[in-house]
């Protein structure tokens, strides 16, 4: 793992300067405290701060091919670099080091941009074809690994964090008022939207060419699942569990290489568990660190299956006790790292599960995302599994609504995250009155979100999960709440439920399988019987959560009542002062609490876009 940036002169202009190259680099050393390399003509600059995990000796970046024609700079694990290097040996090409991005310089040479194609893995990277003058960007089919692009004046500049755009001189530094808008009305921002104008993040499953002063972007995967009718394989349950259950093993087994010690995260959950099970069933008897975040409210939280797992595991196991006080130490960080405003507090449980992983010299942790997208983990699907949606509409506003759901979704009956006609209201009330008056221009639901031929004629599990995937999964918790929190402390995050092969067959799977009876995950349960504890396979869902902003209001922490006085809210000209100001007389009152479900915390999106605002000295509203 570690960090890239870059930048191309699409005019040919000779305005590549080392010095900001080098600048851009180093903004990156927390993803890469372990080397540093740059590639550098008149024209190009490609940069790394690496992480050393596969090839301690030898794999330090750029890397290029025999001839030093193709040059590249990776970010990121190729899983199936074993099996692709076998083959391009085969094929006569030359290997100079063991690390497993040096497959990618020798699959450009034998297919071009469609290297993509070959790939089991989780990577952002970028390659220059030196001959043809030529730059590659690409970003797995996830988003596990970040990557932003900026165009200025003639300059592609790219990195994996906006920070090291941000280095740049000509990069921009304004607010993109439909980024704000989708983090208030989805989970959080959705590629290729970022928190700044100007400033784009590559979506999951797509690259970029550039080439001969054009950039041109494609996609090259996305998720498909089957229409409605299709007919699916005829094959008995234990036939899929048991497909799944080599799957699973064979992914955990991929996900385990490395050079240096392997962790795992324990939420207290299912997913967590199973990843962790298959990675001690496959240690040879070493053991295991593990991690994980308790509470003192015990509303929130899961200790006591966090450390029934670990005592069946026999890990070396890290209990972190999370206070009041350890979650305000880490917001400053939190934004810093995570670069765009958030509704939750729970990515500062993120940064201290990294440090602790870090503190114990465990460079790399196992953990269970994209379980619950894939096989219906949220409660949303078992409500899609009655298969019963309301045809008619009840009033005016329900009629609204299911015209926005046809125009953004394609489906009037697809309901996803909220009724966005109603929480319309409340982001009017929340915006400063000159931008309120001018929502129509900014509003996310009037610009592109997703493929909507990939929801058409779906079954509604399945349209939940692309959207989950698409809107969840890639910028928000595999992103912002993942790799940028566990990156803060040089360490990478693996997810083995995203292996290709997994995906696959979830994506083949009937329905049924994935909630059955109301049951979420069924399969995924079934797979886990006999092997963890009972408690674990039959828990519920329990969203992870943290405490809020109510807290922090009766807490009275200085500088968070600052950042929201009245004088620079209204200053800074993007949310109603006054109705921030009845919003913390109502949060401040003793033993007010958000519903962990149904409320949205808004003052946090106000505290944390503040914070934002001062850390990257962003300008106001145009």
């Amino acid at each position: 793992m570690c960090g890239i940036a870059g930048c191309l002169d699409l005019r040919g202009a000779d305005r590549i300067e080392r010095s900001v190259a080098a600048a851009m680099i180093e903004a990156l050393v927390h993803r890469g405290p372990d080397s540093s390399g740059l590639y550098i003509e008149p024209d190009i600059a490609l940069g790394a701060r690496r992480l050393k995990i596969i090839d301690l000796e030898t794999g330090d970046q750029p890397i290029t091919n025999e001839d030093g024609t193709v040059i590249l700079v990776c970010n990121g694990e190729i899983f199936n670099y074993r099996e692709l290097r076998a083959e391009l040996r085969g094929r006569g090409h030359h290997f100079r080091t063991r690390t497993d991005i040096e497959v990618l310089v020798h699959l450009y040479e034998e297919h071009g941009v469609s290297l993509v194609d070959h790939l089991n893995g989780q990577f952002a990277f970028a390659l220059y074809d030196q001959r043809e003058k030529r730059l590659l960007l690409a970003r797995d089919r996830f988003g596990i690994n970040p990557l932003y692009v900026c165009e200025s004046e003639g300059l592609l500049i790219f990195a994996s964090e906006i920070k090291g755009i941000l280095r740049h001189p000509k990069a921009p530094r304004r607010i993109d008022l439909v980024g704000l808008d989708q983090i208030l009305s989805f989970p959080g921002l959705v590629s290729p939207r970022t928190i700044l104008e100007g400033i784009r993040s590559l979506p999951p499953g797509h690259l970029i060419v550039a080439d001969r002063g054009q950039v041109a972007m494609r996609k090259y995967w996305d998720l498909d699942y089957p229409v409605e009718g299709e007919t699916l394989p005829l094959r008995p349950e234990e036939e899929w569990v048991e497909e799944l259950r080599k799957c699973f093993d064979g992914s955990v087994e991929r996900h385990l290489q490395a050079d240096v010690p392997v962790g795992l995260f324990l939420s207290g959950g299912l997913d967590s568990a199973l990843v962790a099970t298959a990675a001690v069933r496959m240690s040879g008897g070493n053991r295991y660190h593990s991690f994980s975040i308790s509470f003192d409210d015990e509303e929130i939280d899961e200790g006591r299956y966090q450390r029934l797992m670990a005592r069946h595991l026999g890990c070396e196991h890290h209990e972190i006790r999370f206070t009041a006080d350890a979650m305000i130490e880490r917001l400053q960080a939190m934004v810093f790292h995570g670069e765009c405003p958030v509704k939750e507090t729970y990515n500062t449980c993120s940064l201290a599960l990294a440090a602790a992983a870090h503190e114990a010299g465990v460079p790399v942790i196992l953990g269970g995302e994209g379980a619950d997208e894939i096989f219906g983990g949220y409660p949303g699907y078992r409500f899609d599994s009655l298969g019963e949606r309301d045809e008619d509409p009840l009033d005016v506003e329900t009629a609204l609504e299911e015209e926005l759901r046809e125009r953004v979704w394609g489906d009037r009956r697809l309901f996803y995250e909220k009724n966005q006609i109603a929480f319309r209201e409340i982001k009017s009330a929340l915006y400063a009155p000159a931008l309120r008056a001018r929502m129509e221009d900014f509003d996310c639901m009037a610009h592109p979100l997703v493929d909507r031929e990939r929801l058409r004629g779906r079954h509604p599990l399945h349209q939940r999960s692309y959207l989950d995937v698409k809107l969840r999964l890639a910028d928000h918790l595999l992103s912002e709440h993942g790799d940028r929190m566990v990156m803060a402390h040089s360490v990478e995050g693996r997810y083995p439920f995203l292996d290709l092969g997994i995906v696959d067959l979830a994506r083949r799977m009937p329905p049924d399988l994935k909630v059955r009876d109301l049951t979420a995950k069924y399969v995924v349960r079934r797979m886990a019987e006999g092997t963890i504890p009972h408690q674990i396979v039959a828990r519920e869902k329990f969203g992870f959560r943290a405490p809020g902003s109510p807290l922090l209001l009766q807490r009275s922490v200085p500088w968070v009542e600052d950042l929201l006085s009245t004088e620079l809210v209204r200053r800074q000209g993007f949310f109603d002062a006054d109705l921030v100001e009845r919003l913390k007389a109502r949060y401040a009152q003793p033993g007010f609490r958000l519903h962990p479900h149904l409320d949205t915390d808004l003052l946090l999106i106000v505290l944390t876009f503040n914070m934002f605002l001062e850390t990257f000295v962003v300008s106001g509203p145009s």
